[in-house]
């Protein structure tokens, strides 16, 4: 009897609730003297026994709060019970059935902060690893060929235009190609992916990881339109003509600016600037500004303004571009920090240094051609709680310092782009925040038949919660169209 068939024959009791016998244990991390030397994922992957042993760590709980605090609602206790089995292709299905991109997910998605941060086995025993081994499936499952193209049942003959061909985008694309719609997906990027592909770094998502779901989308009949921006040359007006109804899934890209004396001066960048000419590079692309030196933090000494998850892509970038030194600056307390406190100990394991409680004031540049050479900061200290419960910052009076610095990256958060001007559409309502006004039921905007979903209307956000807009928004886009259909044939 081989060892699947034994491990099969054993109660399900024996194979769960094993976190009070077997250890957490992470897949190996790479060297951080090796890691550093390249944007190769750091993280090595799990081999089936120690998927398996990790996954029979679930305590199975009845009310998992893992499930419910993962923004896709995943049914994680149950791919975790048919991974310890030995139930991949199973595990496979059960994972897929509410996730468009599992591997991408198990990737990058902020587990500390969501599933994992939220699992109810006894402090001490630490939680499951439910990132990995949701990487673990769906690798295995690409491996094995049991990842197949969305082809849907039936074809229908209405066809659905998508702008952008980001996370939101992608997983409202495939579930609208699932039922049969004609999708064409419009992005004015010349590959897709969007934030995956240009601004989230190799050694956190590996770019073959989205260039191969690309393929399998294409295979599945979704027609991408590249290097297609919507504006003059291609208005919204036109699309709207062409398709039975259309999302808008842009994202947000403006970046927020930094104030103070010196802020325009030559070096001083913003985030996703500097991470889409690295990512470029990494593609094989041609980058001007990283050939010039402008964007190459090489023998810089490099800050990073910020304490998000971009922040900490940008610092780990620099770190592997070969930067003198990494400084990031921000203005609260590690606890306080928004990204993920497992970005911020593998920049750490690094080599960078974080510079709590400190906000710039202001920035000079040098005599010769005026580029930037120090950062002028102050020390804070946290206050009172505002109206949202947060702390206050309040600078500390007398506690000016100074970093040298040849290259600044502000890593500040994103806004949305002026969509009405830029799509030529004034009745496209938008909030006060400048993010797309939408129907909280139907997820439909202004105009009737555009839809919206995904950071457009929420805000900069998780590519999980991406994900999960861009679902809700292909059903509700399948009902409004399966209703005007009605209403259509019984006007004939």
């Amino acid at each position: 009897m081989d060892g699947l068939a034994r491990r099969r024959e054993t109660p399900v009791a024996d194979r769960m609730l094993q976190f009070v016998r077997v250890p957490q244990q992470t897949p190996e991390k790479r060297p951080v003297e090796t890691r550093r030397e390249d944007f190769t994922e750091i993280y090595r992957r799990f081999d089936v026994p120690h998927a398996a042993a990790q996954a029979s760590r679930c305590s199975q709980c009845g009310v998992p709060f893992c499930s419910i605090h993962c923004p896709l609602s995943n049914h994680i206790p149950d791919w975790l019970k048919l991974t310890a089995e030995g139930r991949l292709e199973e595990a496979y299905e059960v994972s897929s059935a509410t996730n468009n991109f599992p591997e991408i997910c198990g990737r990058i998605c902020p587990q500390d902060r969501l599933c994992e941060g939220n699992c109810v086995i006894e402090k001490g025993f630490e939680s499951v690893t439910i990132g990995a081994v949701e990487r673990f499936i769906t690798d295995t499952a690409f491996d094995r060929g049991w990842v197949q193209p969305p082809r849907p049942r039936r074809e229908r003959a209405q066809s659905i235009g998508i702008i952008g061909a980001g996370p939101a985008g992608l997983a409202a694309a495939e579930q609208l190609r699932r039922v049969g719609y004609q999708v064409h997906v419009y992005d004015r990027h010349d590959r897709v992916g969007g934030l995956m592909i240009y601004g989230i770094p190799g050694f956190k998502l590996e770019k073959e990881i989205v260039l191969r779901r690309w393929r399998l989308l294409e295979e599945g009949g979704i027609v991408f339109h590249l290097e297609s921006e919507i504006g003059p040359a291609l208005p919204l007006a036109e699309l709207r003509a062409r398709h039975a109804a259309v999302l808008i899934a842009t994202g947000v890209y403006q970046a927020r600016d930094i104030g103070g004396p010196g802020a325009g001066l030559p070096g001083i960048v913003p985030a996703l600037t500097y991470l889409t000419a690295s990512n470029r590079l990494g593609l094989g692309d041609t980058v001007a500004d990283f050939a010039s030196g402008t964007l190459d933090a090489r023998g810089k000494h490099v800050v990073v303004i910020g304490g998000g998850d971009t922040a900490m892509d940008c610092v780990r970038t620099a770190v592997r571009q070969g930067a003198a030194s990494v400084k990031c600056l921000y203005r609260r307390d590690r606890a306080n920090m928004p990204g993920s406190m497992r970005e911020v100990r593998h920049a750490e394991e690094e080599g960078v240094e974080f510079v709590w409680l400190s906000a710039p004031e202001a920035f000079t540049g040098g005599d010769a051609d005026g580029t930037v050479e120090r950062v002028r900061a102050v020390h804070m200290h946290l206050g009172l709680p505002d109206a949202s419960g947060r702390q206050s910052v309040e600078a500390v009076a007398g506690s000016h310092f100074s970093l040298p610095a040849d290259l600044v990256i502000k890593a500040l958060g994103f806004d949305p782009e002026d969509l009405p001007r830029a799509f030529g559409e004034k009745a496209l309502e938008v909030s006060r925040w400048g993010t797309l006004k939408v129907n909280q039921r139907s997820l439909m905007t202004s105009l009737p038949g555009v839809f919206a979903a995904g950071d457009i209307v929420r805000g900069a956000s998780l590519v999980v919660w991406a994900i999960r807009d861009g679902r809700d928004a292909a059903v509700q886009m399948h009902a409004w169209l399966q209703q005007d259909a009605i209403v259509s044939a019984a006007a004939e």
